[in-house]
């Protein structure tokens, strides 16, 4: 039986879109501020067949926790270009109508950057707020990974 190779755990995303709706801030029962967004990733491509360009967009759910959450409310909205940066989480729910258990994934974002001129350069926001999924990992060494 071969040597089971230990591989390290590797969970980031970096998205660069537009808002695709203004962010809807809550707060938990605990104060803390979560705003869910979505943003719109867009890839243009050349058609081989057709000789033309396309557009192919991505539409994903962006969750921001504690103050980042809060911030973002009062500068972003709909139509800001944003960078996000942060990991893939993912989450199970009963739809109401069929009675079936779905999943869904969304970004949990650890920075958010505005990168609209008008602000100032951008603005950068992050967060370190722990999220109820939140686990923490332990850190892999370089003699751990296998290449």
């Amino acid at each position: 039986m071969p040597a089971q190779i230990k591989l390290p755990e590797q969970n980031l995303v970096l998205l660069v879109g537009r808002l695709t709706r203004d962010p809807n801030v809550a707060f938990t029962q605990k104060g803390q501020a979560v705003c869910r967004c979505d943003i719109a990733v867009n890839r243009r491509y050349l058609d081989a067949t057709t000789n033309e360009w396309k557009d192919d967009t991505v539409f994903v759910p962006v969750v921001v926790w504690g103050a980042a959450a809060d911030r973002c409310k009062d500068r972003v909205k709909k139509g800001t270009p944003i960078q996000v940066e942060g990991r893939l989480t993912s989450s199970e729910y009963t739809d109401k109508t069929t009675g079936q258990t779905r999943r869904s994934l969304q970004v949990t974002a650890r920075r958010i950057q505005i990168l609209e001129s008008g602000a100032a350069g951008g603005s950068s926001y992050e967060t370190h707020a722990a999220a109820k999924d939140d686990v923490p990992t332990s850190e892999v060494m370089e003699d751990d990974v296998p290449f």
